[in-house]
């Protein structure tokens, strides 16, 4: 077995047994596709990276941030790079944005998941005409 995919596999059990409050929180609301029928994944690796929130079909990562991605945002811009290079638009979050305003959150993942395109054009969203 490869032994990055297996490093990877172990920062991702890692990362969801460590979760913040404010991903905790996050994670209750994505669970289950609750929010537009889509299904998220928590900690989910990407090439070298892990995203927080992952949805495949609709190419979107959710992201939490704390206080250090205050001082990181070199590395944070090119991890960017990276995921929108395959394909996946990513949304940031603060942690107390999460904490403090779930619900404009929530609403902000639902308008990021309808400016998506169809996986499959002749699909028709649902609610749309």
């Amino acid at each position: 077995m490869d032994k990055g995919y297996t490093r990877q596999t172990a920062r991702s059990r890692e990362l969801r047994s460590n979760a913040t409050p404010a991903e905790r929180a996050l994670w209750h609301r994505l669970n289950a596709r609750q929010v537009n029928g889509v299904r998220f994944n928590r900690q989910f690796p990407i090439g070298p990276f892990i995203g927080d929130f992952v949805s495949r079909s609709a190419k979107l990562i959710v992201e939490v941030d704390g206080g250090q991605h205050d001082v990181r945002t070199e590395a944070d811009e090119r991890r960017t790079r990276f995921l929108e290079n395959q394909g996946y638009r990513v949304i940031r979050f603060w942690n107390n944005d999460v904490i403090e305003r779930i619900e404009g959150v929530i609403a902000e993942i639902e308008r990021a998941l309808l400016d998506r395109p169809s996986p499959n054009p002749s699909r028709k969203r649902e609610g749309c005409f």
